[in-house]
């Protein structure tokens, strides 16, 4: 039997399929054709690889149903036998695909044991990171000259926003992670002639969205997406060229400690009309206070540092005990700053009022340029600034994540003159000599 699949890739489909790289992601902006790439690369597998053994998910089974499900059905029937159970296609080359969601956290124990040669996650930024990593290890495969591969679609937003957009837009790798692994397809409604041509209305209804989601779902802006913190913040508008600061300029330094979490230190410079250039960033791990301190020192040579503000925890007697290490003991951890040469300042920590002053300097001046600035090498500030969310039970609150960064922005921030409104012209009051009235209304001694 001849089985002839309607449809033929666009450009950026085209090279979805053509994708080798372990892990491939595609999407970005809504209209794609995400849903069809994928069902079309696993379909193509399937028949092309005999035994291939293939799941595809979709995070519920209502999503499923409609977007793989029905038009598989459809597409290869009479090709491929269903079992309605097992939610399964077999094909004539012995190969299988599998259709799942994975509705709650632990539902990913289902696959438990199981392998797979191929996954692919439809609208991945529904799953979570532990969804995500457990699925990892069900891709893999004991087929000579096969090598296991995932695959991924996806759109800015959603519980798993993170962890897509560290692999696959900021490429950002931990232990066992590889660069070469992975690969992205950006897709715009543009890229997709068919959906353009059937629904031409599709792109202005993207186009009439608000700022924020129109810059997501229309142009696949990966630094917005739903519940955003600081929806405000823009790459285009924020993140300048670096230059080199006058030597006028007041330059003073922010903190917020870790040590198993990030420390994170920024380098800020004032120009005269009270705005604020990010110009450094050191963002570490398992360092020790003093060797933090003398990376702070040695980036600082040569600069005028007004003072440093840090997070107020770091006066606390922790009881840290680092003798065995090389370093102090018995001292707080601004006590170590400060005994290797970096005295510190308690930076007001008002985390409400604190976003508040951050919020108002991402805002334009009167001029309309924002009243705060970073430089591109501030890369961990301007990845984690803007995937901050709303905190569920305090709407005026972050909520807590990677806030390493940003928290160190708002203490420095905190540090600042609260900015003033322009004083009001005093308005002429025009001289009359037959007025009852002093100015301010007051009546004079010529009134009766």
């Amino acid at each position: 039997m001849r089985l002839i699949l309607q449809g033929l890739p666009n450009p950026r489909q085209a090279e979805f399929f053509r994708s080798k790289a372990r892990h491939t992601a595609y999407g970005g902006a809504r209209g794609g054709g995400k849903s069809w790439a994928m069902r079309r690369k696993l379909v193509l597998l399937a028949l092309s690889q005999p035994g291939l053994n293939a799941l595809l998910l979709r995070r519920t089974l209502p999503e499923l149903r409609e977007n793989h499900l029905v038009p598989l059905r459809k597409e290869l029937q009479g090709i491929a036998k269903y079992n309605e159970g097992e939610r399964v296609f077999r094909f004539p080359t012995g190969s299988r695909l599998r259709l799942g969601y994975c509705d709650s956290e632990s539902d990913v124990y289902q696959y438990q044991g199981q392998e797979y040669d191929v996954i692919g996650l439809e609208e991945a930024t529904h799953f979570t990171e532990a969804q995500m990593r457990f699925l990892t290890t069900c891709n893999r495969t004991s087929k000579k000259g096969l090598r296991p591969r995932m695959y991924y679609t996806c759109n800015p937003g959603g519980p798993g926003h993170g962890w897509v957009k560290r692999l696959f837009i900021d490429r950002r790798y931990g232990e066992g992670e590889q660069e070469q692994d992975y690969a992205f397809i950006p897709a715009r409604v543009w890229d997709n002639p068919v959906l353009l041509r059937a629904d031409p209305d599709y792109v202005r209804q993207l186009q009439a969205l608000p700022g924020a989601l129109r810059r997501a779902h229309l142009e696949g802006d990966w630094d917005v997406l739903a519940g955003q913190f600081f929806p405000e913040f823009s790459r285009e508008r924020h993140v300048c060229p670096a230059f080199a600061l006058p030597t006028w300029w007041r330059r003073f330094r922010s903190v917020d400690w870790g040590y198993n979490d990030p420390c994170a230190v920024l380098w800020h410079g004032v120009d005269g009309e009270g705005r604020v250039f990010t110009y450094r960033e050191l963002y570490v791990r398992r360092q020790r206070a003093d060797e933090v301190a003398a990376r702070i020192l040695a980036l600082s040579q040569g600069e005028d540092i007004a003072y440093t503000v840090a997070s107020p925890d770091m006066w606390q007697k922790r009881g840290a005990i680092l003798r065995s290490e090389g370093g102090f003991e018995g001292e707080s951890i601004a006590e170590l700053f400060a005994l290797s040469g970096v005295p510190l300042t308690p930076a007001d920590n008002s985390r409400v009022a604190g976003w508040q002053r951050l919020r108002g300097y991402l805002s334009p001046g009167e001029d309309g340029a924002p009243r705060w600035q970073c430089f591109p090498c501030c890369e961990n500030l301007i990845r984690t600034l803007p995937l901050l969310v709303f905190d569920k039970h305090n709407r005026e609150d972050a909520a807590d994540g990677e806030d390493h960064a940003p928290e160190s922005l708002r203490y420095a921030l905190m540090s600042r003159p609260a900015p003033c409104p322009p004083p009001a012209a005093p308005r002429v009051r025009i001289y009359d000599p037959l007025s009852t009235e002093e100015p301010g209304g007051r009546p004079s001694f010529l009134s009766i």
